[in-house]
Parts: structure tokens; C-alpha cells; sequence
């Protein structure tokens, strides 16, 4: 199903309320919030499945249980996780796992701390900001110039997941 500009903006909007309520609920812990970024009107498919959850299944192997919530949804794959550590120690491993795991790449993993509706970014902690799938440049120098085509990011993210699944 294709999801509407209008029905992302509310997705992120609710996710966001979410995540405001999840730091209430769970007092002294760092928040985790893992979505998948693939281009495209399609929020929910196979693929977006197959990288929510090798994302989860990684961050519970960095973190160990805890509440966890799942979210399949149409505008996408949500997972929500509360990790009693500091917040800065958490995003360092988040970035970490963005980086190295096979497709880390195609996560988005938000750290938030109570008091402080913005996510931590890598700026925060020194460190460099993502790259391209497809080249070296930073992913949203590429997004903003329109470097690649569509097909092209869609071919390459079809091949990491191949790769992974395989």
C-alpha cells in the first residue's frame, strides 16, 4: 500500500507522541526507536520486515531484554526499546550497529532521554555523519542533490538485503 506525504507527516508525528509517552513510562531509561529507511511510497513490505527485524534481534543482543514494543505499520516498521544505561553510551553503540551490521545502513536508530524531545544525534558524540549507500559522500548530501537514481538506491538496497536473507 502507498502511503500518502499527509499520512507520513502524521506517522512521524505519532511516533513522536510515542516516544514522549515510552520515556514516561519507563523512568531512568534510555529510549531505542528503530524504523526503516527505504525510499518509495511503500512503508511495509517484505524487505522493510526483514531489516526491523534483524534490527531488533541486534539491539537486543546489544542491550538484552527489556520492554520492547513492535510496531507493523503501513506507513512502516517500528520498534520501541528501554535500556537502562545513559544515553550517550546508548547512541554510540546505535551508531555503531548503523555502521557495521549488514544492514545498518537502512536503519534509523533514535536514542532519547527524558526531558529532551530531540533525539540525540552523531554530531553529539563526535562523529562523522552517515554515508551513502552508494558512494562515500555524506547520505544527505546525496538525497539533497538528487545524486542517484531511484533505481539505482533500490537495486543496492534489493543486494543488501539479498546478501543477508540469502
Amino acid at each position: 500500500m502507498q502511503i500518502t506525504l499527509d499520512r507520513l507527516l502524521a506517522s512521524r508525528e505519532a511516533r513522536r507522541d510515542r516516544q514522549q509517552q515510552w520515556l514516561a513510562e519507563h523512568p531512568g531509561c534510555t529510549l531505542v526507536c528503530l524504523t526503516v529507511q527505504l525510499p518509495g511510497a511503500v512503508k511495509r513490505s517484505p524487505a522493510s520486515l526483514i531489516v526491523g527485524g534483524a534490527g531488533l534481534a541486534a539491539l537486543l543482543g546489544r542491550f538484552g531484554g527489556g520492554p520492547v514494543e513492535v510496531r507493523d505499520l503501513e506507513t512502516g516498521y517500528e520498534a520501541y526499546l528501554a535500556v537502562p544505561a545513559e544515553a550517550r553510551q546508548v547512541k554510540r553503540i546505535c551508531c555503531e550497529l548503523e555502521d557495521t551490521h549488514p544492514l545498518g545502513r537502512l536503519m534509523d536508530i533514535d536514542v532519547l532521554e527524558a526531558g529532551d524531545p530531540a533525539p540525540l544525534g552523531r554530531e553529539s558524540l563526535g562523529l562523522a555523519p552517515r554515508r551513502c549507500l552508494l558512494c562515500d559522500r555524506p547520505a544527505r548530501y546525496c538525497m539533497r542533490s538528487h545524486a542517484h537514481t531511484r533505481e539505482e538506491l533500490l537495486d543496492r538496497i534489493r543486494e543488501m538485503i539479498d546478501a543477508y536473507a540469502g
